[in-house]
Parts: structure tokens; C-alpha cells; sequence
């Protein structure tokens, strides 16, 4: 197996090669796509370092693989059909919204805003929620121009949903409250 040098000194006038050779600036909306996903994978990884339980440990591993999947899948550009890529199933979809269901069951009912905070873990999650939401909004914008699977932005879509339920399982488990959210009354 060849090794990777970590620097290839082809980056140095601001392009990057997408999967299939093309060569970009560093800023095309690809590489904003894919670098936001990556950036998620890093928080995610901070979060799974929290202590909290073994099952989201799990849970966030899982997530990790899907993320390097949907990155590899937003690099792919033309010339790259032949590269054997991992692909997203309906069923990593389905399995969020399992992990969403089964916390919810243990959870009060939301009526309000909740601020984030309480504890790091439930702050990390809530960090993964808000860069997943700008990963997805770059995807989706992304799509406009190029071809990108619907599943990547579903997946993206239900992955902030389980990153905010998270936040408030892991309170709960931690026994600190939700901080709801009171707007200030206008002065008139």
C-alpha cells in the first residue's frame, strides 16, 4: 500500500484536486461542502470523547463513518465514476429517527426555545447541531448547481434533529435543565 505524504505542496496557489482529478480553487462550493461535513466529523469526535454514555459513544462512531461517506460522495466530480465509493442507504436515515424516537420517550415536551448549555457534552451537541445546519445549507445550495444524492441533504437534515435531541438527552441524563428561552417583553 503507498503511503500518503501529508503535504503535497499542490495546494500552495489556493486549488485542490476534487475525486476524479479536476483541480478547484480551494473556496468551490465542493470543497465548502465537503470541509463543513469534515468540520462536523472533528466536533463529532470531541463529543464522543465526553463522558457520556456508552450507546450515543455508539451512535457517534456511526455517525462519523456516514460523514466521511457523504464527504467522499461530495468530492466525487466527473471522472471519478469508476472509484468504488462508500454509498447512503435510506436505512441510515431511518436509523436517526429511530435514535431520536427512542430519546424522545424519556424526554418532557418542548414548548419553548432552549438555550444551549449546562454541561461541555451538551454544548459540544449543540455545536454539532448548528454546523450540521450550515453543512446542510451548503449542500442544499450546492445541489443547485450539482448533481448531489437527496439522501446526503436528508441525511443532514435528521442528523441536526438528533444532535438537538441528543443535547437534551444528555442533559437529562446529567439531571441539568432545559433553560428555556423567555424573550424580553417589548418596551413600547
Amino acid at each position: 500500500m503507498k503511503e500518503w505524504k501529508i503535504y503535497t505542496k499542490t495546494g500552495d496557489k489556493g486549488e485542490t484536486s476534487l475525486l476524479g482529478g479536476r483541480r478547484v480553487p480551494k473556496h468551490h462550493l465542493k470543497i465548502e461542502a465537503y470541509g463543513s461535513a469534515d468540520e462536523l466529523n472533528a466536533f463529532v469526535g470531541l463529543l464522543r470523547d465526553q463522558e457520556i454514555d456508552t450507546h450515543y459513544k455508539k451512535v457517534l462512531l456511526e455517525i462519523q463513518d456516514r460523514l466521511f461517506t457523504a464527504e467522499s460522495l461530495l468530492a466525487r466530480d466527473q471522472g471519478a465514476e469508476n472509484f468504488e465509493l462508500p454509498l447512503l442507504y435510506e436505512q441510515d436515515i431511518v436509523f436517526l429517527e429511530k435514535e431520536i424516537d427512542r430519546m424522545n420517550e424519556d424526554l418532557p415536551p418542548l414548548g419553548n426555545f432552549i438555550l444551549p448549555g449546562g454541561h461541555p457534552a451538551v454544548s459540544y451537541a449543540h455545536v454539532c447541531r448548528c454546523v450540521c445546519r450550515r453543512a446542510e445549507r451548503i449542500i442544499i445550495r450546492l445541489a443547485e448547481d450539482h448533481p448531489v444524492d437527496e439522501l446526503i441533504v436528508r441525511y443532514f437534515n435528521r442528523l441536526s434533529d438528533y444532535f438537538f435531541v441528543l443535547a437534551r438527552k444528555i442533559a437529562k441524563d446529567l439531571d441539568i435543565p432545559d433553560y428555556p428561552w423567555k424573550p424580553r417583553k417589548r418596551k413600547d
